[in-house]
């Protein structure tokens, strides 16, 4: 045991009220939430759990909604503040940086992340789309005809494509599968339109996303911190919600069962969090708390972060066991009922009244209440958060792009990969459709065709322990093709078994990326029908 208050092991530290308030790692996958005001600290207190899952080992996801989080990229500053805020919590202010990578959906200000169509599956694409109950049946039938007759629907042409084939035998699919009205395929495809005018057209496609990219080390052993640029994507809120609804169902399906482990695999923070459940249908509601609850034993901490706890559904709330609250203001009805309801959720405290404090808060406090050894919350305390060793606030376009090209991901998800799938088989059937969409412009971040390997990054990814490895993770319907085929590229290394033992070059991982999000298609052909939407698997 250290004398250090800021490095005890198995435990991250929060800050000190009364005494040092600490996340007891062995709980940090019990979930949690961080609330309060704007202006309140939220993002200083995400920032500092950040750091402290990173120094253990545990990798991070977080979606970065204003640009603060970048940040985490460099080394802080020292300013007077936060100096004085150490002095007063009795811990030395120590600047570091931490191993960061970049993502973007729209692959300007990071790697791009990509899902394919079959993966996000019917029910979240049409929550996505906005259908109705019809329209969504209709959606199903799409699907279930792509998996009978081997189609692959792995961007918006595909399901266009196959939207005007269904549309064109509708009266032959309507004796089969019921009724497919064109005046409701008319519909769905006035959606995809308007989902394409959002930018979400350069979501779907490959490579896919392989969520074991998220879960990596450094060569210190710290995890690796996965920021999501989603300045932008704010601007679609359905679109944000439903990317991140897609990310939990992926790590649902993919992650084998940990139980209870000496640190998360990996923490995720929901940014924003009343984007993903307002007007949220209840089957869907059901089928997240369903996920939230059971995703605890695959080693994954589920963490939101919002303005108001009321933002979270009481199901989902009851889930969160790791609370910081922020300062909320009462001027309404409805910011009384907040404070209210977040004074009853804590256990109290008898040297303050809880309700009353929460008004009262400055800028970097929070009342806090982490799980103790058994699970019980402790007595919620008055807390000056510790200050973040990383810099506050966003980094400049230069950092962001020095920090990119030295990412070990550079190369793997950059270039946009078109194989052959429902759109060039129904072409070649001669099935009447649209005109083939112009490819989707190269990302910024790609490296030049012809370049040589990006230099090493200066710290290097490895599989955080008892992580599944690309040969021994399961595909997302429990198949083993892409672990076979994986084996033989070296699986998700950036070091590949082509018999030179080097990195391996972007004409490589771009192969090797095309490689595998094939066996993951093929793998998922059969039991996506069973598998594919844990998170909306219900039937209304």
């Amino acid at each position: 045991m250290t004398d250090d208050p800021a490095n005890q092991p198995g435990k991250i530290l929060i800050g000190k009220g009364d005494a040092f308030q600490y996340l007891q790692l062995p709980l940090a996958n019990r979930h949690g939430l961080v609330a309060g005001a704007t202006g309140t600290g939220k993002t200083v207190t995400l920032q500092v759990l950040a750091e402290g899952f990173s120094n253990a080992g545990a990798a991070v996801f977080c979606a970065d909604v204003k640009g603060d989080l970048s940040g985490l990229a460099m080394a802080g500053e020292g300013k007077a503040p936060f100096l004085q805020r150490a002095k007063d919590i009795g811990v030395t202010y120590t600047p570091d940086r931490f191993p960061v990578v970049f993502w973007d959906v729209f692959g300007e200000q990071g790697h791009p992340v990509r899902a394919t169509v079959s993966e996000m599956g019917p029910v979240l694409l049409a929550r996505l789309l906005d259908l109705n109950d019809v329209q969504e049946g209709v959606l199903n039938i799409v699907f279930r005809i792509a998996d009978e007759q081997g189609l692959l629907l792995l961007d918006l042409k595909d399901l266009r494509a196959l939207l005007a084939m269904v549309l064109d035998n509708a009266s032959e699919l309507t004796k089969q599968y019921g009724n497919v009205a064109p005046a409701t395929v008319g519909a769905i495809q006035r959606q995809l339109l308007v989902l394409e005018n959002q930018g979400a057209d350069k979501f779907f496609g490959e490579p896919a996303l392989s969520i074991e990219d998220f879960i990596r080390t450094d060569r210190d052993g710290r995890g690796v911190i996965n920021i999501l640029a989603a300045d932008k994507l704010m601007r679609s809120p359905k679109l944000y919600a439903t990317f991140l609804l897609w990310m939990l169902s992926e790590l649902f399906e993919t992650l084998p069962e940990v139980g209870d482990a000496d640190k998360p695999k990996l923490v995720f923070f929901f940014d924003e969090a009343h984007l993903l459940f307002d007007n949220a249908p209840k089957n869907l509601m059901s089928a997240i708390e369903q996920v939230v609850r059971l995703i605890r034993s695959k080693g994954v901490g589920v963490y939101f972060v919002t303005q108001n706890p009321l933002d979270v559904p009481d199901v989902v709330l009851g889930q969160l066991g790791n609370r910081a609250q922020h300062a909320l203001r009462a001027f309404t009805p409805r910011d009384q009922k907040a404070v209210k309801a977040a004074a009853d959720t804590f256990r109290a405290n008898p040297k303050f009244d809880t309700g009353e404090v929460i008004t009262q808060l400055g800028v970097g406090e929070a009342l806090v209440s982490m799980l103790e050894k058994g699970g019980t919350p402790a007595v919620v305390s008055r807390t000056l958060i510790a200050p973040p060793g990383s810099r506050v606030g966003p980094i400049t376009p230069e950092e962001r792009a020095a920090v990119i090209a030295a990412s070990p991901m550079r190369g793997k998800y950059d270039a946009t990969i078109d194989r052959e799938s429902a759109f060039e088989v129904l072409n070649k059937r001669g099935t009447k459709m649209v005109e083939k969409a112009q490819a989707p412009a190269p990302s910024p971040w790609a490296a030049p065709q012809g370049s040589a390997p990006a230099e090493p990054s200066p710290w290097t990814h490895k599989t955080v322990p008892n992580a599944p490895s690309p040969q021994e993770a399961p595909t997302p319907s429990g198949g083993g093709i892409l672990d076979t085929i994986g084996g033989m590229f070296g699986g998700s290394d950036a070091k590949s078994s082509n018999g030179r033992g080097n990195r391996m070059s972007t004409g490589e991982l771009i192969v090797r990326s095309a490689v595998q999000s094939a066996a993951r298609s093929l793998g998922t052909q059969i039991t996506r029908a069973i598998l594919r939407n844990v998170l909306g698997g219900m039937k209304r």
